[in-house]
């Protein structure tokens, strides 16, 4: 697949305990990226955060937290990254989702 030189990204901020159809959320995002044949995915693990309800999320608390920060990046066309919004829209209930420009510098793959 060939990307133009200016692409979007695209980053989703969830929680780690966040689900949808009973499996992790972030799991079910890169599902349908992949389906959507966008370019690519990843997913983040943070190791501390908080969100809109100002609530820390840490693994240094007494008890380890469940629900750690997850961000997933999807890079691709404004046109591709369009296509994943509606399903966005519907499975994020708590989150942050934003989108900015990408100067794609190489984007490659062996061909094992």
């Amino acid at each position: 697949m060939k990307l133009p030189d200016e692409g979007k990204l695209l980053k989703v901020f969830i929680g780690e305990s966040d689900t949808y159809q009973g499996k992790s959320l972030y799991e079910a995002i890169v599902l349908k990226a992949r389906e959507l044949n966008l370019a690519g995915a990843t997913v983040f693990r943070g190791i501390m955060g908080y969100g809109a309800a100002s609530r820390i999320h840490s693994i240094k608390l007494l008890r380890l937290s469940e629900d750690l920060p997850i961000m997933i990046e999807i890079v691709d066309t404004e046109e591709n990254i369009d296509k994943i919004l509606p399903f966005l829209d519907d499975t994020v209930k708590e989150g942050l989702i934003t989108m900015e420009k990408a100067r794609i510098i190489k984007y490659r793959h062996s061909k094992k």
